[in-house]
Formats: structure tokens, sequence, C-alpha cells
């Protein structure tokens, strides 16, 4: 079993006399830096010149800098830009600006993993990965909760990477919810075959495979978009909120008993070889290596791809049915914030 930290593992205090740069403002970075700042940790924002957002940010009383000389500034790095950008940004604005025993941190070990970044042997380097979007780890914080994390170290130059990795997990409320130790491969490895064969690639495609077969033979697009997508939140909710076993009890037993017989019948062995073979690409570096090309390329397939997707009836239809739904707009705006 991995090792779980909470707030009495970590130090808070560790972080007094440091300064920690979050680069980059998003989902993610957002979160950090605000939760930082209002534990008490002292942060500046390395932004590029001209960010919207620099006037907005300097307001809530954070620091903003250029990148090159937030680094400058600070004795943690946190990089929290997209995996497609930071080697760049790494090597033209971070690399130049770092000094031995500095702490180089992520969300995501994508760049370190597949050595798209490669820092010297005098820089720590660790992982913070809350398990959850940037606005839930922003909202949780004020709430007074945290969202759950995971915790690596790569490089420990210093001999105190990982008590200051819990500082910053704690000064981003995640302590307060536990902390699971993990390693940069693990992490990697696992967040990207849950995204390709679970979460996005194969729920996305199993809601489509059901929608279309059920208006293929004749049934109404509408029914057929309540039935295999719009339903999915009922089915997902239950199951974050007590696991599998929750859910069939919350559910029908007819359901219940469809979910028995049928289950296997779709997610069969073919399936089964075809979630190994998609692990073992990215075990191998084979989809890193596509997704860098794809992205050095100017992502032709993928951007085709994403026109494509916006124009299958299961969107067009959804977003008309939607509109007979107000809270759904309300949880779109809040999930923005």
């Amino acid at each position: 079993m991995a090792k779980l930290y909470y707030q009495t593992d970590c130090n808070l205090s560790l972080l007094n006399d440091k300064t920690v740069a979050i680069i980059g403002y998003g989902s993610q970075g957002h979160a950090h830096a605000l939760n930082l700042h209002e534990s008490g940790v002292s942060v500046v924002v390395g932004l590029y010149e001209g960010h919207r957002l620099w006037d907005e940010i300097a307001a809530t009383g954070m620091k903003v800098a250029l990148t090159k000389d937030a680094v400058k500034m600070a004795d943690i790095i946190m990089i929290l830009t997209p995996d497609e950008l930071q080697n760049k940004i790494y090597h033209e604005d971070i690399l130049p600006n770092l000094s031995a025993g500095k702490y180089l941190a992520f969300a995501h070990g994508f760049n370190i993993h597949y050595g798209q970044i490669a820092p010297n042997k005098d820089i720590n380097v660790f992982m913070i990965a809350p398990k959850g979007p940037g606005h839930t780890v922003r909202s949780q914080y004020v709430e007074g909760r945290g969202v759950p994390a995971l915790v690596a170290v790569q490089q420990d130059f210093t001999g105190n990477t990982k008590e200051i990795a819990l500082a910053y997990a704690a000064g981003i409320g995640a302590a307060r919810a536990g902390i699971l130790e993990t390693s940069f491969r693990e992490e990697t490895e696992t967040d990207l075959f849950g995204e390709q064969a679970v979460l996005c690639g194969g729920v996305t495609e199993l809601m489509k495979a059901g929608f279309d077969t059920l208006v293929e033979a004749g049934y109404s697009p509408e029914n057929a978009y309540f039935e295999c997508l719009h339903e999915m939140k009922l089915i997902i909710d239950l199951v974050n909120k007590g696991g599998l076993s929750f859910m069939r009890y919350s559910i029908s037993d007819t359901a219940e008993y469809g979910d028995y017989t049928v289950g296997k019948r779709i997610i069969n062995d073919d399936v089964r070889k075809e979630m190994k073979k998609v692990l073992s690409e990215v075990q191998d570096g084979t989809f890193a290596r596509q997704w860098i090309l794809e992205n050095q390329a100017k992502r032709p397939y993928f951007n085709a791809k994403r026109r494509l997707e916006t124009e299958h009836p299961i969107e067009k239809v959804g977003a008309e049915l939607r509109k007979m739904m107000a809270w759904q707009e309300e949880q779109k705006e809040d999930d923005k914030k």
C-alpha cells in the first residue's frame, strides 16, 4: 500500500522563508497561487509579457513578473502550463535562471518521465498533483476542505525535498484530504492510460456507440441522448459517492441485473487486450512520441479530430436538450471559476 500523509505530517512553516513561483495561471495555476497566498506563502506568478490577467492577479496582492524574472526571485518553481508548452518555457525562461538547490515542481510527470525536461542533478525535483480540476482545488480550499493529491520526488539534492513538497501540498489544502506517495513514472503512466482507455477515450466512444446504436435502430436522438449520455452523470456521481456497490444499491434491480449480464459482453476480452496494448504504448513512449511530434507539426490530426467531433449528432442533439436544463449552465459557469 502506498503511504498517505495528512496535516500532521506536513510542516507549512518550511515555506516561511521561501518564495514560490507559479508558472502559468490557468485552471491549476490560479488555484495553487491563491491557495498558497492565503496560506501565508510568498507567491510570485510568472507570465508572458502582455498577459491579459496581469493587473487582475496583481490586485490580489501577489507579485507578478515575467517568467524568467519570477524564476530568479523564487526558491520553488511550480510549472503549471500545459504539457506541450513546458519544454519551450523551461529551456527559454527557466533553465537559464535556475541555480543549485532550487526546487522545480510539477503537477504532472509527463515532461520529466519522457525526458523532455532534464534538470541538472543539483536541482530538486518534486510533484504535487491534485486529483481534481483547479476550480475544485480552489473551492474546496475556500470551504476549509481540500482535494487529495499525489506527491513524488524525482531528485533530492538538498535532502529535504519531500518535506518541502509536503509543505507545498499543505499550502494548497491537499493535506486536509490526504496526500498519496507515488513516483513520476507511476503518476504519468496511470494518468495517460486512464485518460485514454477509460475516462476520456473509452467513455466518449462508449456513449457515442450507444447513441448511434439506438438512433440507427429508429429511436429518437433525444431519447438516445438521455439514456446514453445525460444519465452518465447520475451513475458516476453514485460511484464517486460510494463506489460500485453503492451505485448498484441505488439503481433498480432491473438495471443491476443488466449490469451483471451485459457488462462483460461490451467490455470483453478483446477490449481488455486492447487496453493492455494502450498501456504498453504509454509505457514504451509510443504515445509520448506521437504527441510530441503532433505538436511539432502544429497539430494537424488533433485539430481535425476536434472539429469533426463537434459535428457528431450527439453534440448537436445535446446542445438543444441542455437548453431545457438551466442548472447545467449554472454549473458550467461555476466550473469556470
